[in-house]
């Protein structure tokens, strides 16, 4: 991984503004879909897919890639549109998100589009997934790394406890986990629905390495999985703490935007403040 110098930096913030953009665009489209996950996880896409992954767009199935595991599947958009500005597919394509006959399903699939590594849907099944692959790697001694991103909601199913679990007990430090600690969920704050708290100490008595970092802060992303790295004895979890709606002021830590897309009069609007904002997109709430 190369240093993180102001240019890269720069490049990454705009990268993910044109992201958020694309977010909205084909959200508008769609009529429906998640909005605000979507728009708090861009600089983590953005830092993975520009930055840390060990990947190749024209070779999406090349055998000694990163994985890495969307388990929280609806937000997707955040995914598609990463994937389309890393060049997977054709940008244009994100106008068909959610239509009919579509690769862009509403849930991501693995079979249908290029840079997918698995099919979600129930929410708490990526882990094991994750932890499928990266034992299975140490298995045939491959070197490539495992990373799963979560939802911090998705922590009130229990099979994902039982990837926590499995992976602590294995040791799989070729696997990373990144939840997206927002604090939301559909029906309301998360301490509120299903306190998850003290999440570290959780994670920490299952064996895991914990890192809490700003999830909009590149550095502290790029560190984090650097930290990850050097960690040989235990899998990583990192906490990003995040801002549901980041970069729409207007929806940021309303939980109201879970689930719903924006409309035409509102996505113009959206769209307005990001092209203003450009690369520097800061929130009252930082």
């Amino acid at each position: 991984m190369n240093h993180l110098h102001d240019k890269k930096i720069k490049f990454l913030e705009e990268k993910a503004n044109a992201i958020r953009q694309s977010i909205i665009e084909e959200l508008v489209e769609a009529g429906s879909g998640h909005t605000a996950g979507p728009l708090g996880m861009a600089d983590v896409f953005t830092a993975f897919y520009f930055h840390i992954l060990n990947h190749n767009p024209k070779k999406p199935f090349w055998e000694d890639r990163d994985r890495l595991i969307l388990s929280n599947g609806h937000i997707c958009p955040v995914q598609y549109a990463t994937l389309a500005h890393a060049g997977y597919f054709p940008l244009k394509e994100l106008k068909t998100l959610r239509k009919f006959g579509t690769r862009l399903q509403g849930h991501p699939h693995k079979d249908t589009l290029p840079g997918v590594e698995t099919t979600s849907g129930p929410l708490g099944s990526g882990l094991g997934q994750a932890a499928g692959m990266a034992y299975g790697a140490r298995m045939d001694n491959k070197s490539f790394r495992v990373y799963c991103l979560m939802s911090d909601g998705e922590h009130d199913a229990g099979n994902l406890w039982e990837g926590v679990m499995f992976t602590g007990k294995n040791k799989l430090h070729n696997l990373t986990g990144l939840i997206d600690r927002n604090n939301i969920q559909i029906d309301g704050m998360t301490e509120n629905i299903m306190p998850l708290e003290p999440l570290r100490e959780k994670y920490e008595a299952f064996n895991w390495h914990v890192i809490d970092i700003n999830g909009h802060d590149f550095e502290a992303i790029v560190g984090a999985v650097e930290e990850a790295k050097a960690i040989y004895e235990k899998p990583t979890v990192i906490i990003a703490h995040t801002i549901p709606g980041k970069g729409i002021k207007e929806i940021e830590f309303d939980y109201t935007w879970h689930g719903k897309p924006p409309k035409s009069d509102e996505a113009r609007k959206f769209l307005h403040e990001l092209r203003t904002l450009g690369g520097k997109i800061k929130s009252e709430h930082e």
